[in-house]
C-alpha cells in the first residue's frame, strides 16, 4: 500500500522531470489489509460544523463523523472500528495519497482536477452556494438585488453570487469571522458561502438565517486511493452509499444535523 503510494508520487515527480525509481506493479488488496487491521483509519474535519466537529465534552460529531462510522460498521463489523484522524483542509487529499489513512470524508467536493489525483465515492450529500442574513426584511432573493454581500476572497461562490445577482455589491474578506464582523456593524447585508458552512454558521449564531435558495450544487464525496488495487474497497463504499440514500439514511442525518 505504501509502495503505491510512492508509485503516484513518482508519477508526479517524473511529469516534473525529476527521476524516480519505479516499483513493482503487485500490490496487496487494500480492502483485505483494512479487514486485517481491523481498523478503518478516516482523515476528517474537527472545526466544521455540522460536518465534523468536536462538542462540548471534545468529542467527534457531525455528519461525516456518522458517515465513517456507518461505513466502520459495513466494512469491519463495528462503528467503534474506525479512527477518525481530524485534518486541515490543504491535507484532505494528500494524507490519502500519501498513505497516511484510508480514505477522506472532510467535505471534499469533486472536481475534475481532484479527480487526476484520487479517486471519489458516489455523493453523499448535495452542498452549494447560500446565503445567510440577519436582517428581518430579507427573505427572498429579489430583496438582495442592489444590497452589500460578503463573501470569502477568491471562492467559488463569487461567480454564483454575480450571476444570481449581477446588481449586488460584492465585499471580499478573508475569513468568516471577518464577514460577522462586517454583518454585525452594519456593513454587509448578507453573507454567501456554501450551505454547510452556512448551516454551522446558524447554528452557532441563531439570529442569523439561511435563505431557502442553494445557487449552484456542489457534490461531496469520499476520498479514495487510485488502483486496481483499491477497486473493492471502492465497490464496497458505493454500494453502501447507494443503499443509504435508498434507505433514506443519509437524508435522515442529514436533516438530524439541521442541513438543508
Amino acid at each position: 500500500m505504501i509502495a503505491q503510494r510512492f508509485f503516484n508520487v513518482g508519477v508526479v515527480l517524473g511529469l516534473m522531470g525529476v527521476a524516480v525509481l519505479q516499483p513493482p506493479s503487485a500490490y496487496p488488496a487494500e480492502l483485505a489489509e483494512i479487514e486485517q487491521r481491523g481498523q478503518l483509519i478516516v482523515a476528517v474535519k474537527d472545526n466544521l460544523r455540522p460536518l465534523g466537529f468536536r462538542d462540548a465534552t471534545g468529542s467527534l460529531q457531525g455528519l461525516e463523523i456518522d458517515i465513517a462510522r456507518r461505513l466502520a460498521k459495513e466494512l469491519l463489523g463495528s462503528p467503534e472500528a474506525v479512527v477518525l484522524q481530524p485534518v486541515a483542509n490543504r491535507d484532505r487529499l494528500s494524507v490519502v495519497v500519501e498513505d497516511q489513512v484510508d480514505i477522506a470524508i472532510a467535505r471534499v467536493t469533486v472536481t475534475d482536477s481532484r479527480a487526476r489525483l484520487v479517486d471519489f465515492s458516489i455523493p453523499y450529500y448535495l452542498d452549494g452556494a447560500g446565503i445567510i442574513t440577519n436582517d428581518a426584511s430579507i427573505n427572498l432573493l429579489s430583496d438582495l438585488d442592489n444590497q452589500t454581500i460578503a463573501v470569502i476572497k477568491g471562492s467559488s461562490t463569487i461567480p454564483v453570487i454575480k450571476y444570481a445577482l449581477p446588481n449586488a455589491q460584492l465585499v471580499g474578506v478573508d475569513s468568516y469571522q471577518e464577514a460577522l464582523f462586517l454583518l454585525e456593524a452594519g456593513e454587509a447585508n448578507a453573507f454567501a458561502a456554501d450551505q454547510t458552512v452556512l448551516t454551522g454558521w446558524v447554528q452557532q449564531y441563531p439570529d442569523y438565517r439561511l435563505l431557502p435558495y442553494r445557487l449552484s450544487g456542489a457534490a461531496l464525496a469520499i476520498v479514495m486511493p487510485k488502483g486496481l488495487q483499491y477497486t473493492e474497497l471502492r465497490q464496497q463504499v458505493n454500494q453502501a452509499i447507494e443503499r443509504w440514500h435508498a434507505e433514506g439514511w443519509l437524508a435522515e442525518r442529514a436533516a438530524a444535523w439541521g442541513l438543508p
